[in-house]
């Protein structure tokens, strides 16, 4: 059974060798601190936080995975995040609201952490994010490809401590490789992000597949994977395909803040598709979703998709 809501909307695979030259010769160059706390972060770290609260509940042990780690943790008044400044219109428009939902107020403390005099400087990639989240007994298996942020990834781990070095194996290397080797993982019990750039046409096919074999591997794990919306034909034809992933439930929210520019380069929005999600995840987002919308949007055209499969 199929449920959806929709408000306000107006390649081949490369061998695993090949896909990784290729995102070494052309990828290296993508710095996610370019677009740190931006609109799109605000939405899939919101639901990474939904999702680490459901698992949470259970006393069982679980494992988080990283396909794509990035840097960790982001300055936002140095360096590159001061180059287009994306969060201002992010996590800037959350800062200082007293009217959040509550389980958007969640996340926004959970960066309030991270800046403790209160003014917004810092921002926390999915790998902080996680660690500040997760418990003793769960452990992080973070992968990150660009030689200069794991090695940042790596730095931040250390400055968190030992505790969280001691429960954490940062690796750089390719994700997609990375994620076959950890399946399953050893609790039987976690959560995946896959969250690559898409400057590679191939991540398109790759992270379809990737999740088709995941699956195999560990079937009843939570797959939570990030897209942009692009212009690009790729882009749109992403959703289709990932509901074609053969899985008994599946989730779908996308924010879109504007509408396509009109020379149709850069992103107006972004979704997160989720397999195996919590059935408490659809309610929140059904409360959260038009805030965010209303809140972030940047003219009329601004909205969100939200839709789920149950069997």
């Amino acid at each position: 059974m199929a449920s959806r809501q929709i408000i306000a909307t107006k390649s081949l695979l490369r061998s695993p060798a090949q896909a990784t030259d290729f995102r070494q010769a052309n990828m290296l160059s993508y710095r996610h601190a370019f677009h740190a706390g931006n609109h799109a972060d605000v939405l899939k770290h919101f639901v990474l936080t939904e999702l680490i609260a459901y698992l949470s509940q259970k006393e069982t042990p679980f494992w988080y995975i990283d396909t794509h780690a990035g840097a960790g943790m982001y300055g936002l008044d140095i360096g590159y995040a001061t180059k287009l400044a994306e969060h201002v219109d992010g996590i800037g428009r959350l800062w200082t609201r007293n009217d959040l939902p509550d389980a958007l107020a969640a996340y926004v403390d959970l960066v309030r952490e991270f800046n403790a005099d209160g003014t917004l400087r810092a921002y926390p990639g999915s790998p902080c994010i996680a660690q500040r989240l997760l418990r003793s007994q769960d452990r992080l298996r973070l992968f990150e490809l660009h030689t200069t942020d794991s090695r940042l990834l790596e730095d931040n781990f250390r400055a968190l401590g030992t505790v969280a070095q001691r429960r954490t194996i940062i690796a750089a290397k390719d994700g997609y490789a990375g994620l076959r080797a950890v399946l399953p993982p050893l609790p039987r019990r976690g959560l995946v992000l896959i969250d690559p750039s898409f400057e590679d046409k191939a991540d398109y096919s790759n992270v379809v597949a990737a999740l088709k074999d995941a699956l195999i591997r560990f079937a009843t794990g939570t797959y939570m994977l990030w897209y942009p919306q692009l212009s690009r034909a790729d882009s749109q034809r992403l959703p289709a395909a990932l509901k074609a992933v053969p899985v008994k439930s599946w989730l779908h929210v996308s924010l879109s803040v504007s509408a396509p520019s009109e020379d149709g380069f850069g992103m107006r929005g972004s979704g997160l598709f989720i397999l195996n999600p919590p059935w408490t995840l659809y309610e929140s987002l059904r409360d959260v979703m038009p805030y965010l919308a209303r809140v972030l949007g940047r003219d009329p055209d601004a909205g969100f998709v939200l839709e789920q499969k149950n069997s």
